[in-house]
C-alpha cells in the first residue's frame, strides 16, 4: 500500500482535545517556557473564541475524517496513478466525499454535530485554564546543554507533569461532549435522528447507558494524550540540550518550534488511541455505524484495537487526500 499523507495533529485531535494538544506541542512559542506562562486576564476569554472558531473551521474535515474511520464509503474507487505511474484504485478524497455530503444533506449538512463539539472545545479551553490557576507552574529557564543529566530531566518531567494534569482533566470535562458530537455525525451513515440535540443527548445517553455512557473511549483518548506529551517533551528535550549549541545565534529559535515538529512526528504514533476513541464513543450505541457490518459490538476498547489491528486498519483515515483502496475493493482489472 502507498503511504499517505497524514493530516496535521490538530486536525487529527479530536474535538475538545485539539487546543490542548495544539498548546503543548507548540512549547515556548505558546508562551514562556513550556507553554506554561500565566495568560493575562481576558485572555481566556479570546483563547475559547479562537478554539470556538478553529473547530468550526475545521469541522467539514473532522467530520469526513469521522465517517470514514467508521468504515463508511458510500463512493466507488477511482483509478489514479502512483508516483511510479502504475494504475492504483484510489478512494474519494476529502473535497470528493464532502461534496457527496452537501449532494445529500446540503451545505449546512457538513457542519451536523458542530454544537455539542463548540461546547466541547469551550469546555476544553476553559478547564485547562483553571486547572493552571489552581496549580501554577513557576517559569522555568530552558533546558540547555549546560545543565548536568539530572537537572535537565528534573525540569522536563516537572513540566511535562503539569502539562498532563492539564491535558487529562480537559479530555475528561469535554468528553461527554465530544461522545455526543460523535453520535450526532455518524447518524449520517444510517440517516437516523437519534440524537437531535444537546440536552435530549444528554437524557437519551443516560437512560440507555448511565453515568458511564458518557465516557465511552476516553481511556484511549487519555493514553493517546499522555503517550504523545511524554513522547513529544523528551524528544525534544534530548534534541535541544544535545543537538541544539547555546553558541548558536539562532538557538532560542530552533529550541521554540521542537516540539512542534516532534508533535507532527508522534502524532502518527499515537493516531490508533485517537482512532479507537472514536470509534467506541460510537459502538454499540443504536446506530448503523457502530454496528456490523461496519464493526461488531465491541466488549472493551482492547477488543477494538485488536479488531482494527487484524484488519490492517489502525490508521484508518489518518488520511483524506490519498486513500488507496484495499485489494479486495477492485473488482476489474487496472494494469
Amino acid at each position: 500500500m502507498a503511504a499517505e499523507v497524514p493530516l496535521p495533529p490538530a486536525a487529527r485531535a479530536p474535538p475538545g482535545g485539539a487546543s490542548g494538544r495544539a498548546e503543548a506541542a507548540l512549547g515556548p512559542a505558546a508562551g514562556g517556557p513550556g507553554g506554561a506562562a500565566t495568560r493575562p486576564d481576558g485572555a481566556e476569554g479570546l483563547f475559547v473564541v479562537l478554539g470556538a472558531g478553529f473547530a468550526a473551521a475545521s469541522h467539514p474535515l473532522l467530520y469526513v475524517k469521522l465517517l470514514v474511520q467508521v468504515g463508511h464509503e458510500p463512493l466507488p474507487p477511482t483509478i489514479g496513478r502512483n508516483v511510479l505511474g502504475r494504475k492504483v484504485l484510489y478512494l474519494p478524497g476529502f473535497f470528493t466525499y464532502a461534496r457527496h455530503i452537501v449532494e445529500v444533506d446540503g451545505k449546512r449538512g457538513l457542519f451536523r454535530g458542530l454544537t455539542p463539539r463548540l461546547i466541547s472545545s469551550t469546555l476544553s479551553t476553559i478547564s485547562r485554564g483553571s486547572v493552571k490557576k489552581a496549580f501554577p507552574l513557576e517559569d522555568m529557564e530552558h533546558v540547555s546543554n549546560k545543565d548536568d543529566v539530572k537537572t535537565s530531566l528534573r525540569k522536563v518531567v516537572k513540566e511535562t507533569s503539569h502539562e498532563m494534569m492539564m491535558q487529562c482533566v480537559s479530555r475528561v470535562v469535554s468528553h461527554p461532549l465530544h461522545v455526543i458530537s460523535m453520535r450526532c455525525m455518524v447518524q449520517f451513515v444510517g440517516r437516523e435522528v437519534k440524537y437531535s440535540g444537546v440536552f435530549s443527548a444528554i437524557g437519551r445517553i443516560f437512560k440507555e447507558e448511565g453515568i458511564l455512557g458518557f465516557f465511552v473511549g476516553l481511556v484511549p483518548h487519555i493514553l493517546g494524550d499522555v503517550i504523545f506529551l511524554w513522547c513529544c517533551n523528551l524528544l525534544a528535550h534530548f534534541i535541544n540540550t544535545y543537538a541544539v549549541d547555546d553558541n548558536f545565534s539562532q538557538a532560542s529559535v530552533i529550541r521554540s518550534y521542537t516540539k512542534f515538529v516532534m508533535g507532527i512526528a508522534v502524532s502518527m504514533l499515537t493516531y490508533p488511541f485517537l482512532l479507537v476513541g472514536d470509534l467506541m464513543a460510537v459502538n454499540n450505541c443504536g446506530l448503523r455505524a457502530g454496528l456490523p457490518p461496519y464493526a461488531p459490538a465491541f466488549t472493551s476498547w482492547i477488543h477494538c484495537w485488536r479488531y482494527l489491528s487484524a484488519q490492517g486498519q489502525l490508521f484508518r483515515g489518518s488520511s483524506l487526500l490519498f486513500r488507496r483502496a484495499p485489494v479486495s475493493a477492485a473488482s476489474f482489472p487496472i494494469d
